[in-house]
C-alpha cells in the first residue's frame, strides 16, 4: 500500500493541534485503516486503537450492533456502519469514531456489487456517512485500499470544522 503522505501528516497535525482522539472499527479495510494511523507521526497522542470485526458475531458481541438487524442485513448497511462508529468511540472514550463495512468483492449477499458504508463521529455526532461504490471488477486489494484511502480524505475534510 502506497501512502498519501501528505495526507497522513495534514490529519496527524489536525488531531494534534486540537488535542483530540481517535478510534477505529474496521471490517471490509481489515486493518487499513488502523495501519494507515499507526503510520502517522505522534500517533500515540491522538489514536487510541481500533478493532477489526470481521463476522456478525465480532460485530455484535465487541462493537454492540443490533443482532437482529445485522442478520437482516449480513452486517452491511449505513445504518450498521453508525452503530459501529458511535461504538467504537464509547469502547475507546474516543473524540472522533470511523467505522466501516462493506464488500470488497462481489458476491450473492451484495447482489454481486462493491460497495461499503462508512460513518465518521465527533462526540457523538454524525459528521459523515456515506456509500461507496466501485466498479463489480475492481479487485479486493484495490477496493480495500481505495475505501481506506477515501475515508481517510473525508476524515481530513472534516477535521478542522467540528470543535
Amino acid at each position: 500500500m502506497k501512502f498519501q503522505h501528505s495526507l497522513l501528516n495534514e490529519i496527524s497535525r489536525s488531531l494534534k493541534n486540537t488535542h483530540k482522539s481517535i478510534s477505529v472499527a474496521e471490517s471490509v479495510t481489515s486493518g487499513y485503516l488502523q495501519f494507515s494511523f499507526s503510520q502517522m507521526k505522534d500517533a500515540s497522542e491522538f489514536y487510541k486503537g481500533g478493532l477489526t470485526a470481521y463476522t456478525l458475531e465480532e460485530k455484535v458481541n465487541l462493537l454492540n450492533v443490533d443482532k437482529t438487524e445485522a442478520e437482516k442485513v449480513d452486517c452491511v448497511s449505513q445504518n450498521i456502519a453508525d452503530q459501529m462508529a458511535f461504538n467504537v468511540a464509547k469502547l475507546f472514550n474516543s473524540d472522533w469514531g470511523i467505522a466501516v463495512t462493506g464488500y470488497a468483492t462481489p458476491v450473492a449477499e451484495s447482489q454481486f456489487k462493491i460497495f461499503a458504508y462508512f460513518t465518521i463521529v465527533f462526540k457523538n455526532k454524525v459528521i459523515v456517512a456515506e456509500k461507496i461504490e466501485l466498479d463489480d471488477k475492481t479487485d479486493a486489494l484495490n477496493a480495500q485500499i481505495y475505501y481506506a484511502e477515501f475515508i481517510l480524505e473525508s476524515l481530513n475534510k472534516n477535521l478542522n470544522t467540528q470543535h
